[in-house]
């Protein structure tokens, strides 16, 4: 049986990987996608490793983006994300991943969609999972995105040049309220019939948040004890349930089981000394809070972008639980497994009494790792029209 190719990147976006197509190069007919993106990714692998993909085995690394040049007077392409389960046959495009955000505005600047000039780019670039613009600058070398820097991204190693990005008006990006119950805080009914407090904030992606010790954990645990403790997970994966319902995303907990991307759950505390992953401790000085996520039902190495910055967001809306646990400040140091992700959030408290998000800005780095061709199997993709190769090898 022949395979199918079709011209793809693979980036690293912050803490993420993606496979990266020009929508040009997808079929027209948009039913024929997630089969490709599965094929290519490797997704619904029982193992949960992607051996036969480009996946790495976990969320952040089982993701697709898609760009096309904008139509829109206040964007210069179009950016399309879809989440993939390394374990199940989800592609969801429901929600935003902030991190390979960082890569679309260099990738559109190195295609040439986007014409540059001087010592710096600047793109604008619209989500379309969110409906929200996020405005990227960073540096260029030579005409294309510079990759060669100082600085230092917690969870990648080395140093990489820092891509800026706004992401503008970041309240309500799927719910459309930036508290999808009206409320700071509430008190979420589990499928068991216990009770939990949780504050249910939307920014850049919506996320649920619980103190740490409601949860039955400090908040600094590693995400290897967390992986190991099926209890924690399973209450978390409850509380994520539980709030789906109650923000509207999903209409009752069986339908919220099967979209495990909205809402990310998390727990938060008060700053204490951490171990990070690569052995270092991070001094309770160095952060003004600590947070872990879950996304797709596995906690995160480092925190997700959007998840950092919709934590930095529910910071500043006094009454919240995060806010009840957090340094204040005007940035807001989000202490994670890998580090801290700094997250400068404007937030106001109107005339009203509601609350407004106006930007929430972050910094990341990004670098382009491959480009060319990604095969897929053509008895998976029967309704697929591209370029067939020779026969697969035997």
């Amino acid at each position: 049986m022949r395979q199918f190719r079709l011209p793809a990147t693979f980036m690293r976006g912050g803490t993420s990987k993606a496979l990266v197509f020009h929508a040009r190069d997808l079929p027209a007919d948009r039913a024929l996608w997630p089969d490709i993106f599965r094929a290519a990714i490797g997704g619904n692998d029982p193992y949960g490793r992607q051996l036969d993909g480009m996946g790495g085995g976990i969320s952040s690394l089982s993701k697709v983006c898609v760009i096309a040049p904008s139509a829109r007077e206040d964007a210069d392409i179009d950016y399309t994300f879809f989440q993939l389960s390394p374990t199940t046959n989800s592609v969801d495009e429901s929600s935003n991943c902030g991190n390979m955000s960082s890569a679309m505005g260099p990738f559109a600047v190195d295609e040439g969609l986007v014409p540059v000039a001087g010592a710096e780019a600047r793109v604008r670039i619209y989500n379309i999972n969110t409906d929200k613009i996020i405005i990227s600058r960073f540096k260029l070398d030579d005409g294309l995105a510079a990759v060669d820097g100082e600085f230092p991204l917690p969870g990648v190693a080395g140093f990489g040049s820092a891509v800026s990005l706004d992401f503008l008006r970041p309240g309500g990006a799927r719910t459309g309220k930036i508290l999808p119950t009206g409320n700071v805080r509430d008190v979420l009914m589990l499928e068991d019939g216990a009770t939990i407090e949780a504050s249910m904030v939307d920014a850049a992606n919506p996320c649920v948040f619980v103190r740490a010790a409601d949860a039955g954990a400090r908040g600094n645990e590693s995400p290897l004890a967390m992986d190991n403790d099926s209890g924690l997970l399973a209450k978390l994966e409850a509380v994520r349930r539980a709030a789906s319902v109650a923000m509207g995303i999903t209409g009752s907990l069986a339908e919220a089981a099967k979209v495990p991307s909205a809402p990310k759950v998390a727990f938060v505390a008060s700053p204490m000394d951490s171990q990070l992953l690569n052995g270092a401790t991070m001094p309770a000085d160095d952060v003004d809070l600590l947070a872990r996520m879950i996304s797709v039902g596995a906690p995160h190495r480092a925190i997700p972008l959007t998840g950092a910055l919709c934590t930095s967001v529910a910071a500043k809306i006094e009454g919240t639980l995060v806010h009840e646990v957090t340094r204040p400040g005007r940035m807001v140091r989000v202490g994670q497994a890998s580090g801290t992700t700094v997250v400068d959030a404007d937030v106001q408290r109107l005339a009203t009494g509601s609350w407004h998000a106006e930007t929430a800005s972050v910094f990341r780095t990004q670098r382009r790792l491959m480009d060319g061709f990604v095969y897929v199997s053509a008895a998976k993709n029967p309704g697929l029209q591209a370029q067939p190769v020779s026969q697969a090898a035997e």
